[in-house]
Formats: structure tokens, C-alpha cells, sequence
């Protein structure tokens, strides 16, 4: 094989995903979509390989590497190559020019990190890379009443009311539990930043719920919440986030999320999406799992220089 190696052009991705065919996993489709001619504001630096065929350069592979605005202390890399170039150095090639790339990033940042899903080809290549595993992420269905619904009759008990998604009160709330269980991997997100990636219709969200320790009247603040992201109920699983105040003791958080994921769990099935930071959260669906009222349905893992 004669490969070379050039900058991505406008066209490539219609090419490669001729030859690629339908991405992988989840984290290779949402990774394909930052493929792009390279740029500085974002900075991207983006390369394609090309094979000579019947005397004509084909694009076979391609690997970008990218500054984000949120977890920026490290810089998001992906490479793909097409299952008929694989094992021939085409992978470590691109990722040893993106290293050069990352090595020049204006930030100075240049530690790579990428998605895998664990068993798959690019855990391995990323293995053999030097990556490794930093953070676990697993997709969890939940069935209908896996969990005891707990009793909110108590007038000056903790209560479960509809929220607005662009409530200050709950930006706030969204904004601290994400920067809280995100200090393995800084975000610095700010409340602009959480209504934008989270809260905004642009980014999906249908409508959010969340459990106060108290009436609202009473002084009750948020200790728990969900974010739906599903527009409409049906018979599928609805996506949801949950987060919860990170100041309460570690069983306070944790009976804050059982009680609210119960409750929305009462008649329908929720996916869950928990990085195992998010302690009280994992401290509620590992039990699930292992008795069967909860199942795995897509895991991934972050894995970093």
C-alpha cells in the first residue's frame, strides 16, 4: 500500500462513510460528527489517509483531534480506519500525527482522551496506544417499580414538583452537581453553559422534575432532579439525568435519588445515564442490577494518556 496523509477537505465524509458503512457503537456516530476541515476557533486538526486504487487516491481513514469548551484539560481524539486497511500501522500512523497536532494546540493542553466501548477494536487499539481506562459510563434501564415509591403526604416533608427548564434556581442546582462530580475531569461550567449542553430545547431537554428537601415555602431546596429527554411519553424508555445536591451527607444523597427515581419509574421504564462519579447514583442502580430490576443497556468507557 502507498498511503498518504493530508488534511481533511470538504466531500471526505461522504467518501468514508461509503467505505465505513453504519458507525460501530453510539460513541463512533456521535464521534464521527466532529469530522471537518481543520480550524482554530474551534480548534480541530483533522487528517485523512489515502490508498491509491487502479491509480486513483481514495480516502480509507481518517483521525481528528479537538479542543472542547467544557472538559478542557484534555484534548478529544478519534481515529477510524476502514476494516480493509486495519492492522497495517494506518491507526497508529494517523494517532502518532495527531499527537503532533495536540503537541501545538494553542492552549497548551496535549493529552488526548477518547470514547471506547469496552472489547470492541478501538479499546484495543487504544490499549496498545498507552490509554487508559479513567472513567466507567454505563447506559441503565430501569424497570417500572423497582423501587418502593416512597410518601409525600407529610405537608412539611420533602416534596416533588414540576420545574421549568429555564429556571435559575435549577440551572444553578444542574450547574454545581455537575462541576461537583466532575473534578476527576474539570468542567468549570457555568450557568450559561449548563443551559445550553442541558437544559436548552436545542439539547433536547423535554421537561425536568425535581424533589426539594422541604416545601418550597418553607425555605426547601433542591436535593435531587431529573431531566427528561424525551419529548413525548410512550411505552420506550424515556432518558433521563439525574443529579443531586452534593453538599448533603452521602445518605441523604443517596435516599434523595432513590426516592426520586422511583418516582419516575411508578408506572414506565427510564434510561439512566451514570458515570461511576456519581456515587449516590451508582450507590441506588448497582442493587438494581444485581436483582435484576435494572439492566445495562450500553456502556463506555473514557480512556486518557
Amino acid at each position: 500500500m502507498a498511503i498518504q496523509y493530508r488534511p481533511w477537505r470538504e466531500g471526505d465524509d461522504l467518501e468514508l462513510v461509503q467505505l465505513w458503512g453504519g458507525p460501530e457503537s453510539p460513541p463512533a456516530e456521535q464521534s464521527r460528527a466532529l469530522f471537518r476541515p481543520s480550524s482554530d476557533s474551534p480548534w480541530l486538526r483533522c487528517i485523512v489517509a489515502e490508498d491509491t486504487v487502479d491509480g486513483v487516491a481514495v480516502p480509507v481513514a481518517a483521525g481528528y483531534v479537538f479542543e472542547p469548551k467544557l472538559h478542557n484539560r484534555r484534548l478529544w481524539a478519534y481515529v477510524e480506519v476502514g476494516k480493509d486497511h486495519r492492522r497495517s500501522g494506518i491507526g497508529a500512523t494517523l494517532l502518532g500525527m495527531l499527537r503532533h497536532e495536540a503537541g501545538r494546540s494553542p492552549s497548551g493542553v496535549s493529552t488526548l482522551r477518547a470514547k471506547v466501548v469496552p472489547g470492541s477494536g478501538g479499546a484495543a487499539f487504544a490499549e496498545a496506544a498507552g490509554l487508559r481506562e479513567i472513567q466507567r459510563s454505563r447506559i441503565v434501564e430501569v424497570n417500572p417499580g423497582a423501587l418502593a415509591v416512597p410518601n409525600f403526604t407529610d405537608d412539611d416533608g420533602p416534596q416533588l414538583e414540576e420545574a421549568a427548564t429555564g429556571s435559575v434556581e435549577l440551572t444553578r442546582a444542574v450547574t454545581e452537581w455537575y462541576n461537583a462530580v466532575h473534578a476527576w475531569d474539570p468542567a468549570d461550567m457555568s450557568l450559561g453553559q449548563a443551559q445550553q449542553f442541558l437544559l436548552a430545547d436545542t439539547a433536547g431537554a423535554g421537561g425536568a422534575v425535581v424533589l426539594r428537601d422541604r416545601p418550597k415555602s418553607a425555605g426547601g431546596k433542591i436535593a435531587a432532579f431529573a431531566l427528561s429527554y424525551t419529548q413525548s411519553r410512550t411505552d420506550a424508555p424515556a432518558d433521563v439525568l439525574i443529579g443531586y445536591d452534593t453538599t448533603l451527607e452521602p445518605s441523604e444523597q443517596s435516599a434523595a435519588v432513590a426516592s426520586l427515581l422511583a418516582m419516575l419509574v411508578y408506572q414506565y421504564p427510564v434510561q439512566v445515564e451514570v458515570d461511576d462519579c456519581m456515587a449516590a447514583l451508582v450507590e441506588v442502580l448497582d442493587p438494581l442490577l444485581a436483582t435484576g430490576s435494572a439492566e445495562v443497556v450500553a456502556e463506555t468507557r473514557v480512556v486518557s494518556d
